[in-house]
């Protein structure tokens, strides 16, 4: 019985994975927060004054800025690298229009991680957090390639 249980599970895996297409772009998560910009700072800054981020992406609004609200993005890309855009909007409790935010980070073949910041004047206030935001990456032709979307981004079924 068990045996025939695995023999079950493996074949409904393999019949999943062989939907899937190879250049099928995954966002496996999105964590949110305020950053200090001295969160940013490594000892290797202190002696050559380059900010150092060791080896993620930290795309910002304003470059020169480094305290705001960060989206930290790690996306799994099968196909070979390729340029994307990362179309960011966002609700804030100030402004039910989202505002949308556009970065253009280099997706690896495989796993990336980047940085998405909101900084400067973008996002001011570290204690305030988004409303809702919607996340979606395109590549060049602005073909959807994946999104990811906080719980309120959506109105309720109904509503």
């Amino acid at each position: 019985m068990l045996i025939r249980v695995i023999r079950g599970g493996l074949l409904f895996l393999l019949l999943g994975l062989g939907t899937a297409s190879a250049t099928d772009l995954t966002i496996v998560r999105v964590f949110t927060g305020w950053r200090d910009a001295a969160s940013f700072k490594r000892i290797s800054e202190y002696f050559d004054g380059k900010e150092n981020t060791g080896g993620e992406a930290v795309l910002r609004t304003h470059p020169d800025q480094r305290g705001g609200y960060y989206f930290l993005v790690r996306v799994t890309n099968p196909a070979a690298a390729r340029p994307a855009t990362a179309r960011l909007q966002v609700i804030t409790h100030t402004d039910a229009k989202p505002q949308t935010f556009t970065f253009t980070p280099a997706l690896k073949a495989g796993a990336t991680v980047f940085h998405l910041g909101l900084t400067g004047p973008d996002w001011p206030d570290a204690k305030a957090d988004p409303v809702a935001w919607k996340l979606e990456l395109t590549d060049a032709e602005g073909k959807v390639l994946a999104t990811e979307k906080s719980y309120l981004w959506d109105k309720p079924a109904g509503q």
